[in-house]
């Protein structure tokens, strides 16, 4: 999480970049201590609020704040400072019925109960209720040491390739005291990866065969999958290409974003050698090779790097596919970076002090966290040529069974098939019936053509 440094005004007026003043932040939820926002990918329109305090909120379709928790594990979280619950995923097959993995979703937190340590649990929702989990459930996979109350990463997210990824912080205190995140046998300043969907012996779960340290060498931990990060509080994958982005906040000079294109593995980041692009270790660290971070900056302009998302969504204007957003926790400016040209960097708007986290919805619009609420980036100046509140990119073809922008056999075909196999998307009529009905709705949709 972040350091509260007393400096509110930090550089507002120092920010690199072409100002939009374009987008804005528009409130979704009041909650308690929010510190990420994510989804289900189960269609639901669902969007889940990780509270630091060890809640799960859910915000419905319609923007309802349900009154009742998803989780609760308030019980066995220690909260306050950096510690707490602090992330959340869901396994990829979780609204798939019949799947290992459905139901089941995966956590970070903290506790002091038994001696201060991150957790790594998996629980699973109830049959009967798909807006309440079982706290009962929780399958603990992992549990890593703490030797100071911050530093505890906390992001999980699972890769493209299916695998959990868990951010770890370099154990605490202020510069890497026991040079934890260049050792490559701890898991402490690490970023790991492992398989939850299979259990090697003596494990909750398995290591992944092409992990990088997965080897015979037993001075080296198999889970870890990057190595030499300070802090890398919130990371995600981009959508489109599976590209990793890490936000790795610093010590007392420099904030970096490392993107690592493609997810290449084995990376040395560098601390506790270098922060940012400067040398800080002025002993030795043990490694002497590193990988560069694509984006830095000082602390004349900010305190603390918060990570985001590379826009994938349909509902702001086409200007912003493809950047990256990010925040600084300091001054609550919302920034991106552009990938495609030398990653330069705007300045879009100011949220406000204590931007905690970003989080996507399932179309891929990005959502932030500041105090008590979550606030969700919009765009009022999105084309929308009909007038119909909805924008443009954003308008949907239903006859468009291929999702190829043309209707011609190949959707007849499609929808054919969808119809044979009873799916969800060929009961045109939404009456629980695959007939005739909804072959007529069909042709009429097909018929009318689209946008």
């Amino acid at each position: 999480m972040k350091r509260l440094l007393a400096t509110t005004a930090i550089a507002l007026t120092m920010m690199t970049g072409a100002a939009q003043a374009q987008l804005q932040g528009e409130l979704v939820a009041s909650v308690s201590s929010p510190v990420f926002v994510t989804h289900a990918n189960d269609g639901s329109g669902r969007i889940f609020v990780v509270q630091q305090n060890g809640l799960i909120r859910i915000v419905d379709s319609d923007g309802n704040l349900l009154a009742s928790s998803f989780l609760n594990i308030s019980d066995r979280v220690t909260s306050g400072g950096e510690r707490g619950l602090l992330g959340l995923a869901f396994h990829p097959d979780y609204a798939i019925e019949g799947a290992d993995g459905e139901g089941k979703f995966y956590v970070n937190y903290t506790t002091t109960s038994g001696g201060s340590r991150t957790v790594i649990s998996e629980f699973s929702v109830f049959d009967v209720d798909p807006d309440i989990a079982d706290s009962t459930s929780e399958r603990v996979l992992l549990e890593i040491a703490q030797p100071f109350s911050n530093h505890n990463g906390g992001w999980i997210g699972f890769g493209p390739d299916g695998y959990l990824y868990i951010s770890m912080g370099d154990g605490g205190s202020g510069g890497d005291p026991g040079n934890r995140a260049a050792n490559l046998s701890v898991l402490l300043g690490k970023m790991l990866r492992i398989d939850i969907d299979n259990q090697d012996p003596g494990l909750e779960y398995a290591i992944p065969g092409d992990n990088p340290w997965n080897d015979a060498d037993t001075t080296t931990r198999g889970e870890i999958y990057h190595y030499g990060l300070r802090n890398a509080w919130r990371n995600s994958f981009d959508r489109d290409n599976g590209d990793f982005w890490i936000a790795d906040v610093g010590q007392n000079a420099w904030e970096e974003i490392n993107h690592n294109v493609g997810n290449t593995p084995g990376l040395f980041y560098g601390w506790r050698c270098r922060e940012g692009l400067v040398q800080y270790s002025t002993g030795s660290c043990g490694v002497t090779g590193w990988t560069d971070p694509q984006y830095v900056y000082n602390h004349s302009e900010g305190c603390s790097v918060t990570g985001g998302y590379v826009y994938r969504g349909c509902a702001m204007s086409e200007e912003y596919q493809g950047l990256y957003f990010f925040a600084d926790y300091c001054t609550g400016t919302i920034w991106t970076l552009d990938p495609s040209d030398s990653y330069t960097r705007s300045t879009q708007f100011s949220a406000g002090f204590g931007v905690t986290s970003f989080g996507e919805d399932e179309d891929g619009e990005i959502y932030y966290t500041r105090g008590s609420a979550v606030y969700k980036i919009v765009d009022p100046n999105a084309p929308d040529d009909d007038n119909n509140g909805i924008p443009d990119g954003c308008e949907t073809c239903a006859a468009d069974f291929t999702g190829d922008g043309m209707l011609d056999f190949f959707d007849l075909s499609a929808f054919l098939q969808a119809l044979t196999n009873e799916e969800s998307n060929a009961d045109i009529t939404m009456d629980g019936e695959w007939d005739f009905f909804d072959v007529s709705a069909y042709l009429g949709l097909y018929q009318q053509g689209c946008p």
